[in-house]
C-alpha cells in the first residue's frame, strides 16, 4: 500500500509550517485550507483504537479518497440500473457486487459484517498496484476492483466500506483505517465497523474479524469516514506481543524505508 509513504511527509510538512504535501489539493479542499490552515484543532474521540483524530484538508490520501467517492457516485447509477433489471445487466462486476450486498442484507449485526468480510476477501485476488496498473498507489472504486477481480489492501477496504453502506449499515459506524504494520515494515488498510460500542476490524488478511483492541503490532495513522480523512493525533503502537520491543520492530524496517511507511500489503 504505497500511499502510506506520504504519512511521514505530512508530519514533516506540518512541522515545516504548512509546506505543500503530496500534490495539489482539489478546489474544494483548497478553499477550506484558506479558512482553517490545514487541520481542524477539535478532536473526534470516538474512533477505532480509542485514539483521537483531527480532520485534514489537503494531501495525497484525501485527494485519492475524494476521487474514489466521485467514481462511486458514477457507479451508483450502474448499480441502480442493474438492481432494477438484473436479467439485462451488462456488468458482471455489478451483479457480483449486488449479490454480495443482497446476501449480507439477509443477516443482522455481526453476521452481516462477517458475510461482507468473507465474501469480498474471496472475490478479490491480492495484487499490488504495480503488478496490476504498472504504477504505485492506485485507489479503485468497488466496480473497478470487481471488474478486474484483483486489488490490494485499500481496494478490499473500500469495497467492504461501500458494501456495508449499501446494506444500510449506519455510516457513522463505518471507517477505513490506514495502518503501519511495524513488524513487516509496511503499510496496510482495513475496514472497521462499530457494533454495540465495539469496533470490529474487517481485514483482507483474515476471515475472522477481531476487535480493534485485539489487533497486534500496528500503528494507526489515518482514518477515513463519510466526511473525509482524519489523521490520528497520537500514533502509539496499538499493542505489543509479549516481550515485543517497539525499537526492535523499527529496526526490522529496511534502512531506506525508516522514517516513512513502506507501501505494501
Amino acid at each position: 500500500m504505497e500511499f502510506l509513504g506520504h504519512a511521514h511527509a505530512l508530519r514533516a510538512a506540518i512541522l515545516a509550517c504548512g509546506l505543500t504535501w503530496c500534490g495539489p489539493a482539489t478546489n474544494a479542499t483548497g478553499a477550506i485550507l484558506q479558512i482553517s490552515g490545514a487541520l481542524e484543532l477539535a478532536t473526534e474521540p470516538a474512533e477505532p483504537f480509542g485514539l483521537s483524530a483531527r480532520r485534514i484538508y489537503f494531501g495525497g490520501i484525501l485527494t485519492k479518497w475524494l476521487s474514489v467517492q466521485q467514481h462511486f457516485d458514477d457507479e451508483q447509477v450502474q448499480l441502480a440500473l442493474c438492481d432494477g433489471d438484473r436479467e439485462h445487466c451488462a456488468s458482471d462486476a455489478a451483479l457480483q457486487f449486488l449479490d454480495i450486498v443482497d446476501t449480507a442484507r439477509q443477516r443482522d449485526g455481526r453476521a452481516r459484517l462477517g458475510q461482507i468480510n468473507r465474501a469480498i476477501n474471496l472475490a478479490i485476488r491480492p495484487m499490488s498496484d504495480l503488478a496490476q496498473f504498472g504504477e504505485i498507489d492506485v485507489w479503485s472504486s468497488p466496480l473497478v476492483t470487481f471488474y478486474r477481480g484483483a486489488g490490494d489492501c485499500e481496494d478490499y477496504a473500500i469495497a467492504k466500506y461501500v458494501a456495508l453502506r449499501m446494506t444500510g449499515f449506519p455510516p457513522e459506524d463505518l471507517r477505513i483505517v490506514v495502518l503501519e504494520d511495524v513488524l513487516r515494515g509496511e503499510g496496510h488498510a482495513v475496514a472497521a465497523a462499530r457494533l454495540d460500542g465495539h469496533w470490529l476490524i474487517l481485514d483482507n488478511r483474515r476471515m475472522a474479524m477481531v476487535e480493534d483492541v485485539s489487533l497486534r503490532n500496528y500503528r494507526a495513522l489515518f482514518v477515513i469516514d463519510q466526511f473525509g480523512v482524519m489523521e490520528y493525533s497520537d500514533t502509539p503502537l496499538i499493542a505489543d506481543l509479549p516481550g515485543h520491543d517497539a525499537t526492535l520492530a523499527s529496526s526490522l524496517i529496511p534502512t531506506g524505508l525508516r522514517g516513512a511507511v513502506a507501501g505494501s500489503n
